[in-house]
């Protein structure tokens, strides 16, 4: 692996990760009504950071095949696509208050983390099993963010 390329994958990563120090939950997010299922607030920060240093791993092994494997490109792509997609999604539901917005942009996310997963286990398997787990992560956002906009209808 180049620990350069990784250090970028992991740069765009803290782009991401910067919008919840940004864009806090905040007091308005608190008083939403949630689901009991809801994860608790510390285990966040301590989850997305297990998931970005996974994600700039698995994105900096697909960058080595870049020249040998053409659908690499197109790994590297829905990289980007999710990166950019999960930067946006904070400020859009916690800045912006905008739930529906928000799970609009997590389903695109969904597709761009599922597609993704997909093609990095084809092109290195353990690629594909370190972005596994995101898959799941997002999965689970996006039933909470939908569950919560449902039970908070009068607020979306």
């Amino acid at each position: 692996m180049d620990w350069t390329v990784f250090f970028v994958f992991l740069l765009a990563c803290g782009a991401a990760a910067s919008t919840g120090v940004l864009f806090p939950p905040g007091d308005w997010y608190r008083k939403l009504e949630k689901p009991r299922w809801t994860p608790p607030n510390r285990a966040f920060p301590i989850v997305w950071t297990a998931l970005y240093l996974a994600m700039a791993i698995a994105a900096a092994r697909i960058s080595t095949l870049s020249g040998t494997e053409p659908s690499a490109g197109l790994g590297l792509a829905l990289w980007a696509a999710q990166i950019a997609l999960n930067t946006l999604w904070t400020p859009v539901f916690f800045r912006l208050r905008r739930m529906k917005a928000g799970l609009a942009i997590i389903s695109m996310l969904w597709l761009a983390v599922a597609a993704m997963t997909v093609v990095f286990w084809g092109l290195d398997p353990l690629a594909g099993l370190l972005v596994l787990p995101y898959l799941l992560w997002v999965t689970v956002a996006a039933a909470l963010n939908a569950t919560i906009l449902s039970l908070n209808k009068g607020r979306a």
